[in-house]
């Protein structure tokens, strides 16, 4: 079950949710996977998508590796949904903590994301908290790298189709970091 904890309406219509949930049960058109650069997914929200979504995730990634390289920060990866009730995986390459520009690296990462949403005619998208599990991110850090990129994409595109992007945390912990770097971000949430 989603249940959804924030949100915020631009002035050009567009919705940011912040909600806690199951990216894999997300019925949107497209979710982000949180991936490393050869979109091995193994762990984390990776594993997940592979595990209820089905091998064919992993082999289409394979196959994009294969064509393209390495997925970089900027150039995020998509293959199709497989059993996901959602009809595109972009996986985005964020940054591990401590590398050099992981602020940029990560801001660019989400950024990214929205735009190849934006190619595939995504209407509505679900974000997990990249590079907050296994490449250690600070959560409060990230919280508000990842609503500043998102409000940005929204600020140099007033006409996206993108209506919807609802950021999609599992565990409380992240959650509440994020919670709390919203009502900082967004002095008067609608949701309490």
């Amino acid at each position: 079950m989603t249940v959804v904890k924030r949100t915020h309406t631009f002035s050009n219509r567009q919705c940011l949710e912040l909600a806690q949930g199951d990216i894999t049960l997300q019925e949107v058109d497209a979710i982000v996977n949180a991936a490393n650069e050869f979109l091995q997914h193994g762990g984390g929200v990776a594993g997940a998508i592979v595990r209820r979504g089905g091998w064919t995730i992993q082999e289409e990634s394979d196959r994009w590796v294969q064509q393209h390289g390495p997925v970089t920060h900027a150039a995020p990866a998509y293959t199709t949904a497989g059993n996901l009730p959602c009809k595109y995986v972009i996986h985005a390459v964020g940054p591990v903590w401590g590398v050099q520009n992981a602020d940029e690296r990560l801001a660019t990462a989400v950024f990214s994301s929205l735009r190849v949403a934006e190619s595939l005619g995504v209407h509505s998208i679900a974000l997990p908290a990249i590079s907050t599990g296994i490449f250690r991110f600070p959560k409060d850090r990230a919280a508000r790298i990842i609503l500043r990129a998102i409000e940005e994409y929204f600020l140099q595109n007033p006409q996206s189709q993108l209506g919807l992007v609802r950021l999609t945390l599992l565990d409380q912990e992240t959650l509440e970091e994020f919670i709390r770097i919203w009502d900082e971000e967004f002095s008067n949430p609608s949701l309490q």
